[in-house]
């Protein structure tokens, strides 16, 4: 029966368009933490390409978690422990201050920063990082996420990255699909594969150097595994019906795939040394959108094996089926933190469709967000963000919400909609 073919695996989306990604935070904290990022000193004679405070300010205010203090409300510029009054930056209300200068010699550039407890009076970190004027950015997240995880005691995401799928009309009937890479603010974008045929479900290697994504260029969806380094790629094994919903095993030797080559929707593992197939499912409802546990020892499953579409769990040394989703009559897209705990997925409440996260310990469900056709979620490595697609006017835009539901922010594209968003692990 092909009822919920659309819920499965082709789910078309809207007439796309290319575009960079900006971010706008729509909800953060009740009492975000107030930090000072001073821009930091620059040695050299040439102006530098990148403002490299101004990276790690926006990081940390994207987060929902910080409230960073205007550069024309500073009073000074430090950029040492010697330049650092600390009792003029608790009269302005900053908590802490993040304090760095630039060198050059050589042609190689010396990045130092310092993060400071101004109540206490307390240095909390400071590094040297090398660079060169082409990697300042990549410089700017990475001091961001050491500053997010001595701030808040989880490991920061800023220096990941996304992909997504956009399309572009070029007349009534004909189109131009993008495969996107983007830095996790949607800046630097580069497309990584264009079609004339849709491009859907992108999904990253654990060592975040491949990408499998499902292409119909060559008239019927077939799985292609993208090398990010080299751009090579390589179709996987094809067969008749579909092919798609790929997903990368935690050591990367194995995609799990939904084919319908015997007749029905079902989980497949594929061995990607020894090219041998596995059929995991066996069951007459539609077996889609597999994703693996951390530990690699289970895939959870979207099914309708009950009547409606639900989320199951198969244990694969013994092939043991559990259900995981009782709450509503649609549960779909499940996905994994990395400690197992927590299950966000596409959930139906009066109508509409909301991303929400259900405790796997408690069984507790809560609905994150209140916008009506939200899909896709992808969970950042630190399982602080969630990233979806939803709709905003006619157009799709990606949204991000926490864990918790207290921070929201989107990322709309300058000019058109993007979909299938993709969060890659650590680098």
């Amino acid at each position: 029966m092909q009822r919920t073919l659309c819920f499965l695996f082709l789910f078309f989306f809207s007439v796309l368009a290319r575009a960079e990604l900006t971010v706008e935070i729509t909800q953060g904290v009740d009492e975000p933490t107030p930090v000072a990022v001073v821009p930091f000193s620059w040695s050299g004679v040439q102006a530098l390409p990148e403002d490299v405070a101004k990276v790690v300010g926006d990081d940390l205010y994207r987060s929902g978690m910080f409230k960073i203090m205007p550069r024309e409300n500073m009073l000074s510029f430090p950029s040492d422990r010697s330049s650092l009054y600390f009792r003029d930056w608790r009269i302005s209300g900053s908590d802490f201050i993040v304090i760095g200068r630039i060198s050059e010699a050589e042609g190689q550039l010396t990045v130092a920063f310092e993060l400071y407890d101004i109540l206490k009076e307390e240095r909390i970190l400071g590094e040297e990082i090398k660079a060169n004027r082409t990697n300042l950015r990549a410089v700017g997240h990475y001091i961001s996420d050491k500053v997010f995880e001595a701030l808040t005691g989880v490991r920061g995401a800023f220096s990941t990255r996304i992909v997504y799928v956009t399309a572009k009309q070029l007349a009534p009937s004909k189109h131009r699909y993008r495969l996107m890479l983007a830095d996790s603010d949607g800046h630097n974008p580069r497309t990584i594969l264009e079609s004339k045929e849709p491009i859907m479900s992108p999904a990253w290697s654990r060592d975040g150097s491949k990408l499998a994504y499902v292409s119909f260029e060559s008239g019927r969806p077939a799985v292609y595994i993208q090398y990010l380094a080299t751009g090579k790629r390589e179709k996987v094994q094809s067969f008749r019906g579909l092919n798609g919903a790929p997903s990368w095993s935690p050591d990367g030797r194995q995609l799990a795939l939904v084919l319908s080559k015997d007749g029905n929707p079902e989980i497949y593992v594929l061995d990607l040394q020894q090219r041998r197939l596995t059929r995991i499912t066996h069951h007459f409802g539609i077996d889609t959108e597999p994703s693996w546990s951390p530990d690699g020892q289970s895939l959870i499953f979207t099914s309708d094996r009950g009547g409606q579409p639900q989320i199951y769990s198969i244990y694969l040394p013994t092939r043991d089926v559990t259900r995981l989703t009782f709450e509503g009559q649609y549960n779909a897209r499940g996905r994994l933190t990395q400690d197992g705990r927590f299950l966000a997925m596409v959930h139906q409440s009066n109508g509409s469709f909301h991303i929400a996260v259900q405790d796997l310990r408690t069984g507790r469900v809560d609905l994150l967000t209140e916008t009506f056709m939200d899909e896709s979620p992808t969970i950042a490595p630190n399982g602080s963000i969630i990233l979806y697609a939803t709709q905003e006017g006619v157009r799709g835009v990606l949204s991000a919400v926490s864990l918790d539901g207290r921070v929201k922010f989107r990322l709309p594209s300058s000019d058109g909609d993007v979909r299938e968003p993709a969060w890659s692990p650590f680098q």
